[in-house]
């Protein structure tokens, strides 16, 4: 059982939300290829697509993703409170510049996450190279201990298509208990818990 109580877990709230923002503003930058689509209006359903989303990343989700369970925000908290799942979750890393100038010094910034996330960077990007589809096959298989019944559940910020589709993937892969937190970061902030800084999962 999580020790970290939900009014506790206020203190702090409003640097958390600077540092949200700015982490909404890396992630629009590491996407800029997209194009910008307007966005769903109120009430409008967004259709569950087929396929992979492999643009756009930033925009309306929709509200169901087949093989798996989209979770409300009370609904991931008493998942997390009770230690009933293995939270993903799949923000973007933010790539080394090139051609940095000889001598320059690199740190990558800094992530906030869901406490006790694991951190898979990259995954949720409509197409994988060999190596970061390797990554995520392996990383699942050794965080779930093979048992494909395990409950895991993905998250990245909210209306960010990179969580629906790892979530698509871990449910192509056969894990039978896959759970999508379509508010990810962002929902956790406004229930009142707090973010923990974390690592990526190692390579």
């Amino acid at each position: 059982m999580r020790t970290t109580s939900r009014s506790r877990s206020r203190v702090g709230d409003a640097r958390v939300r600077i540092v949200m923002r700015w982490d909404s503003f890396a992630l629009l930058c590491l996407c800029s290829v997209y194009a910008l689509a307007p966005p769903a209006s109120a009430g409008e359903a967004v259709p569950e697509p087929a396929h992979y989303r492999t643009d756009n990343y930033l925009s309306t989700v929709p509200m169901t993703l087949r093989g798996a369970k989209a979770l409300t925000a009370d609904e991931a908290a008493d998942l997390w409170n009770k230690d009933g799942a293995i939270f993903i979750d799949v923000y973007p890393r933010a790539p080394k510049p090139k051609k940095l100038p000889a001598g320059t010094f690199w740190r990558d910034p800094a992530h906030r996450s869901i406490e006790g996330a694991y951190w898979l960077p990259n995954v949720g990007y409509g197409g994988l190279s060999d190596k970061v589809e390797a990554y995520f096959s392996e990383s699942l298989e050794r965080l779930t201990g093979g048992d494909r019944e395990k409950a895991v559940v993905f998250f990245c910020l909210k209306d960010c298509w990179m969580s629906w589709n790892a979530a698509k993937r871990a449910v192509e892969a056969g894990y039978r208990n896959v759970l999508w937190f379509r508010d990810g970061a962002d929902g956790w902030q406004e229930l009142g818990y707090p973010l923990a800084q974390v690592k990526p999962q190692p390579q």
